[in-house]
């Protein structure tokens, strides 16, 4: 198998893949599981997430299909943690979104993402090497 490529997943795209089985992001599911990706996080990416899981209308799902702790449990199975990332020359409009994009360019990642304040920086991005993509679009 060749190396793996490298990515960096939002919350909104990681909560797609492993809590709301959206049928677009099966082939990264795969892709993953295959181990053909190399899925970088930071610690306060998974703790972004497990304060998400703890939403209301996040909750409400998982008990309808397993708990927060199964999701936690795939994101450690499968995401890298890195030491956070420093800051990118571009400045995202939405703060809580700039962790993302730091980590993408600082390891020449695809930031998989479908915010708009993130697709929205794509051809400055694209400069540093880092391509903005959407589940579907990464793996077709």
């Amino acid at each position: 198998m060749s190396d793996p490529r490298v990515v960096v997943i939002d919350t909104n795209v990681v909560l797609d893949l492993l809590v709301f089985d959206d049928p677009a992001s099966r082939p990264l599911k795969a892709e993953l599981a295959e181990g053909r990706l190399r899925w970088l996080a930071t610690a306060a990416m998974r703790e972004e997430l497990q304060r998400v899981l703890g939403y209301p209308q996040i909750a409400r799902r998982l008990l309808a299909q397993g708990a927060a702790e199964a999701v936690l449990h795939t994101f450690d199975r499968h995401a890298t943690l890195v030491a956070v990332a420093p800051r990118a020359p571009w400045r995202c409009k939405d703060p809580d979104d700039q962790a993302f994009i730091d980590l993408a360019v600082a390891h020449g990642a695809a930031l998989l993402s479908k915010d708009a304040a993130v697709t929205s920086m794509r051809k400055r991005l694209t400069v540093s090497g880092v391509a903005v993509l959407s589940a579907i679009a990464f793996v077709a």
